[in-house]
């Protein structure tokens, strides 16, 4: 009669019980060194009995000592694509790895982990990305308390042509310490062209990893942490898809202040997959007209050779296709003071304060004009910053429009004192450089970090004034597609009622579909007190405050500084005066929805 007891390669029968029973009530990260502590065993002794207590040096050499969690928060997915990096050389050397988004990971996770890699970008006003700001705010308030042997490293990317550089970054880095955890590696702070020093430093940070830890299999990385999914398509940032731009149509009226577009791209045959709350980046090229104007105040011909990224190319090519010429960057201004001999240009470039300010609203042909200064192609293709594509939140549902995406867009004009206008890069390019029937290249940024609730019975609250309703167009859509029983209240707001009321007739159709349950409009200009979205949260606050007790999910989308603050103040106040909670009480209230995904936001 054969033994029918279970096995697992050379063990079986009652050594395969008695190790499952000793094993049973380890945790993940014991369970990591059990294995690494076995191994060594049967290294050092081939097999031989070793007593408890006399565990040989090279057994003790072989215990893991932990496991390597990343926790990025990213805001247009960046640090995203960074950290998943990171977590692929981790798995390459066998080092114990998980990936997890800040706002899927509880803080109090930190006292049990032993080493912990932040990546995170930083937006605004030095803020944190939003799915970095619980965790944030739990370190920074030191409601975690000491992180002893906890070992940490901060990656960071950023802009340095804003005043708050990697704010966020230095943040976490120095929440770290003042907790008392331990330092693996100086914090990486980079700039826009970020790629490359990434990869150097976290060649670095990883071997100075493994040398604290004894690397077991990867699959036994620490368990029960949201990881991640990478690679939602065969397309991406370097690899985007060639679609066709089928539709380019203003939205606004005639008479409007903006000029704002709707978009429909064809992806037949890409294969690309979003949901609502997905992001499309647009890949463009520079205006041809600026490309001139350039070379001509620089004295150049365009037809000078300059090496980009190890690629021989003549400078109007590069200068139309991989650099930013739009996006001005304080650096240029500080770097062209250096070459020129113009006292007043370097005066400004003394002031960072001014230059920023001076960065801000203006372009790399208006410092040219401001301060004309010859220069060589290398010395000006030095000053330039790598081309980055346009996020741009997606107005439709895939439910409701299969192979095609669409995109509302305020195309972007400065008019200039001597009557010429600038245009943004992306947005002009889609308005008017590519034709319908042209060609785009895309990719989907997701964004795990804005999304419709799970159980489409949910009752949703959109705040989205200007283009910031495009992600609640996709919603709406989705929730009609899913015959969503879930109650839906839209507040929506732009200047004029007349010019600028964005898919009028989409929404109207809601309204008597009765799947748009209530809709809030704030046209700001249309009387003689401007009134705001805000305002009229704040004017419906008790029935805003019933929605939140029944279970609502709160979203907002559109612009940081200002609406996006604004609304935030309005919904505290709200928890305030309906609630019944004190300021801090309210603050944390509203904190609670965060954490749980309640209170989501897609600002830029």
């Amino acid at each position: 009669m054969s033994d029918k007891s279970p096995s697992l390669g050379p063990i079986g029968g009652p050594q395969l019980s008695k190790l499952a029973e000793a094993v049973a009530n380890l945790s993940p990260t014991e369970l990591i060194w059990a294995s690494g502590f076995l191994f060594g065993l049967a290294q050092s002794t081939g097999g031989a009995v070793v007593t408890a207590g006399s565990a040989p040096a090279a057994a003790v050499a072989a215990q893991p000592t932990g496991s390597l969690t990343i926790l990025v928060g990213s805001q247009t997915g960046n640090a995203k694509g960074v950290a998943e990096s990171v977590k692929a050389q981790a798995e390459a050397r066998g080092i114990p790895v998980s990936l997890v988004t800040m706002n899927d990971y509880k803080p109090k996770q930190l006292k049990k982990e032993t080493h912990v890699l932040i990546v995170t970008s930083t937006y605004g006003e030095g803020e944190p990305p939003e799915a970095a700001a619980d965790l944030h705010a739990q370190l920074k308030g030191g409601k975690i308390g000491k992180l002893f042997g906890l070992q940490f490293a901060v990656l960071g990317l950023g802009d340095s042509s804003y005043e708050f550089f990697c704010q966020t970054a230095k943040d976490f880095d120095a929440f770290f310490e003042k907790a008392e955890a331990t330092r693996l590696q100086d914090a990486a702070i980079l700039d826009v062209d970020y790629r490359a020093a990434a990869d150097v430093w976290a060649a670095s940070f990883l071997d100075k990893l493994a040398a604290t830890l004894t690397a077991a299999p990867a699959a036994a990385a620490v368990a029960g942490s949201a990881v991640i999914a990478a690679g939602h398509s065969a397309y991406d940032k370097f690899n985007p898809f060639a679609a066709t731009l089928s539709t380019n149509q203003k939205i606004t009226g005639r008479d409007s202040t903006k000029d704002i577009r709707h978009f429909e791209i064809n992806l037949e045959g890409s294969g690309i997959t979003y949901q609502p709350g997905d992001a499309l980046g647009v890949w463009f090229d520079n205006d041809a007209a600026v490309v001139a104007e350039i070379l001509a105040l620089t004295g150049l011909t365009g037809d000078e050779q300059v090496t980009v990224s190890g690629k021989a190319a003549a400078l109007s090519d590069a200068l139309t296709n991989q650099f930013e010429l739009t996006r001005l960057h304080a650096a240029f201004i500080t770097g062209l003071a250096e070459i020129s001999a113009d006292d007043k240009l370097k005066a400004l470039a003394a002031d960072k304060d001014e230059t920023r300010k001076f960065a801000a609203n203006a372009q790399i042909v208006d410092v040219l004009k401001r301060f004309p200064t010859k220069l060589t192609a290398e010395q000006l293709v030095g000053l330039l910053r790598a081309l980055s594509p346009r996020l741009y939140s997606i107005a439709s549902a895939q439910s409701e429009v299969e192979e095609e995406v669409h995109l509302t867009v305020g195309v972007v004009r400065y008019p200039q004192e001597d009557g010429s206008v600038r245009s943004g890069g992306a947005s002009s390019f889609l308005a008017d450089r590519v034709s319908e029937g042209g060609e785009v290249r895309v990719f989907v940024e997701h964004n795990d970090n804005f999304r419709l609730p799970a159980d489409s019975n949910t009752p949703v609250i959109m705040v989205g004034p200007g283009t910031g309703i495009a992600p609640f167009r996709s919603f709406i859509q989705e929730r009609d597609a899913q015959g969503a029983e879930g109650k839906n209240w839209l507040f929506f707001g732009n200047p004029h009622f007349t010019q600028d009321f964005l898919y009028q007739v989409e929404w109207q159709k809601y309204v008597k579909s009765g799947l748009l349950t209530k809709i809030d409009l704030a046209f700001s200009r249309d009387q003689a007190n401007k009134i705001y979205v805000q305002d009229k949260l704040k004017a419906k606050g008790a029935e805003v405050w019933q929605w939140l007790q029944d279970g609502a999910h709160f979203y907002v989308c559109g612009d940081a500084n200002r609406m996006a603050k604004d609304v935030h103040d309005a919904l505290v106040n709200i928890v305030v005066e309906h609630g019944g909670k004190n300021a801090e009480q309210a603050e944390e209230y509203v904190n609670e929805l965060r954490r749980a995904k309640r209170y989501q936001r897609d600002v830029y």
